[in-house]
Formats: C-alpha cells, sequence, structure tokens
C-alpha cells in the first residue's frame, strides 16, 4: 500500500480540508489501497508548493496565484488536478463603529492585509471598483496575522483584507450586528478558485492511476462531509480541537457549498476563471506573465470529467 503525504492549505487544520479527513476516517482511502498522511506546513520551510516541489509531499492544497507564480518564475513542473473551492474565500472586513460602509470608504484609512503584490493590488482593485481612490488607502502590514474584528474595534486599524468569510472573519468576540464583513466576489473581485489540490507533473507522468484513484476517494469524502455535517463536525473537532464549536459549525456550513461548481461537480477547474485570473495577476504585476496558465491545470484525472 502506498504511503501518500498530502499537505494542507494552512498552518493548521479547518473545515475546507473536511473532505480528506472524512475520506481518511471511513478508511475510503485504505479501501482504495492508500495509505494517506495528512500534514501541515513548517513556516520556516515553505509553503506547500514548496514542499511538493521538493518531492517532500505527493499532494498538496494552494491558492491558484501561488502556483502560477513559480511555474512562470522557475518553471517548477507543479500542476493542478482539481479544484477545492469555486468562490474566492477572501473579505473585507470592519465594524460599524469605523462609520465605513463600503469599500470606497477605505480612501484615507487604514486596512491590515499581508501586503504581496497580489495583496496590494487586490485592495487597489476592490477600492477602485466601488469608485474610491486607490492611492489615498493607508496599508498597515500585518505579515501573517489574521486579525479579527476585536483588533479592528481596539484601534489596531480599521479594516482588514484577506480574512475568510467562511473561518477567520467569524473569529472574535464583537457581536454580530457590529460587524461588517464583504466577501470579495461579491464587491468586484475577478473570479478565481480560492484553492486547488495538486501535484509534481513527475508523479501525475508515471502514477497517473495513483493520482485518479487518490481523487476518486477524495471527492467522495468532501460528498460526505456536505451531506453530514454533523458527524464531520465531530470528527473535525479531533483534529482542531482548540477551536469552538460552534465556530467549526458555522465555518463548515459556509464553506461546504464552495467544495461543488454550478453543476454539482466536485473538482472541475474553470478554465474560465483560471485564463482570466491569470490575466490579471500578469497586469498588476502579482506573476511575471500568464502564457502557461492553460498549462497549469487538468481535469483529465477526475472521474466527471471522464
Amino acid at each position: 500500500m502506498p504511503h501518500i503525504r498530502v499537505m494542507l492549505d494552512y498552518f493548521h487544520p479547518w473545515p475546507n480540508s473536511a473532505g480528506l479527513y472524512v475520506a481518511r476516517a471511513r478508511r475510503w482511502y485504505a479501501e482504495g489501497g492508500l495509505d494517506v498522511e495528512l500534514v501541515v506546513q513548517d513556516p520556516g520551510r515553505g509553503d506547500t508548493l514548496e514542499y511538493l516541489a521538493r518531492g517532500e509531499v505527493d499532494f498538496g492544497i494552494f491558492p491558484p496565484n501561488r502556483l502560477l507564480a513559480r511555474r512562470a518564475e522557475h518553471g517548477q513542473p507543479l500542476i493542478a488536478v482539481s479544484a477545492i473551492n469555486h468562490r474566492g474565500l477572501e473579505a473585507i472586513q470592519t465594524t460599524t463603529s469605523t462609520g465605513i460602509t463600503r469599500p470606497r470608504e477605505l480612501a484615507g484609512r487604514r486596512i491590515a492585509y499581508n501586503p504581496t503584490p497580489r495583496g496590494r493590488a487586490m485592495v487597489r482593485h476592490l477600492v477602485a471598483a466601488d469608485g474610491g481612490d486607490p492611492d489615498a488607502v493607508i496599508s498597515v502590514d500585518a505579515g501573517s496575522r489574521e486579525l479579527t474584528v476585536d483588533d479592528i474595534a481596539a484601534g489596531e486599524a480599521d479594516a482588514t483584507f484577506g480574512n475568510y468569510w467562511s473561518w477567520d472573519a467569524l473569529r472574535g468576540d464583537l457581536p454580530e450586528e457590529q460587524r461588517v464583513t464583504w466577501p470579495v466576489d461579491e464587491i468586484g473581485a475577478p473570479r478565481y478558485h480560492s484553492y486547488l489540490l495538486g501535484t509534481n507533473e513527475t508523479l501525475l507522468d508515471q502514477h497517473p492511476a495513483l493520482v485518479r484513484d487518490f481523487l476518486a476517494v477524495t471527492a467522495r469524502g468532501y460528498a460526505a462531509a456536505a451531506q453530514e455535517p454533523d458527524a464531520t463536525l465531530e470528527l473535525l473537532e479531533q483534529v482542531i480541537p482548540y477551536f469552538p464549536r460552534p465556530l467549526i459549525a458555522r465555518s463548515l456550513a459556509l464553506i461546504a457549498p464552495t467544495w461543488t461548481d454550478a453543476d454539482g461537480r466536485w473538482g472541475v477547474i474553470d478554465e474560465g476563471r483560471m485564463g482570466p485570473y491569470a490575466h490579471w495577476l500578469a497586469e498588476n504585476g502579482a506573476i511575471p506573465d500568464d502564457r502557461d496558465w492553460a498549462k497549469s491545470f487538468t481535469n483529465g484525472l477526475l472521474d466527471v470529467a471522464t
């Protein structure tokens, strides 16, 4: 039975990886002849794609912009083989106490985020899309910190960008009626898959049957995770016991609908998202060019695509 290491998308598990945990807990991977280990990254050794590039994991979950950047900048033979999310998960968040009621009002205000080229471009895009002046936004470097509404209320910033409306934006003690959360795909962001599942092209070329089997079981796991939230919540509490049950439950309810496309299919990567998003990233200096985007993914190993 081959040992398969899968790296998750964040510093710790959260409900977006529920399908993998369900498939493993129900022994569906084992029944398919796969010994699956789920791991998280050590930031000191790089992100998920860095682990994939070094051959230290077999599969990983990552944002498409990072995949496109690595292929364009370094020619790394990394490839996405399925989509995890069919929406952008990021949001702009503020509180009612700031008086900010729409994105253009961020002009002249302090917004905290990780100011990567892609992050800066997205903030500017969202403010401009609402008719605001992106040059007037005051950026606060939050690094990898995910500020909560409590931090905004304490005066660290007037707003944040990058929190996930299905996870980070749910945290904090501030009452719901005092929170203001705008998912980016509702305020003018380009359409994109927040996370893709991928591998190294060498593994894909040498063991296509293994990749196909892994994806088939993973799709089954995500379907069960969405259809049986109570059982999934119980399982998630075992791997993220340091978060409150209501937070995990609400996150699961929000994130599960993003796992399938408009036709109810799990995993299918939408070229109508990948191409325009790659072009937007290149136009805004977040990746060197968008020439290789069509080779950065394949749907050929998915059952629904055959």
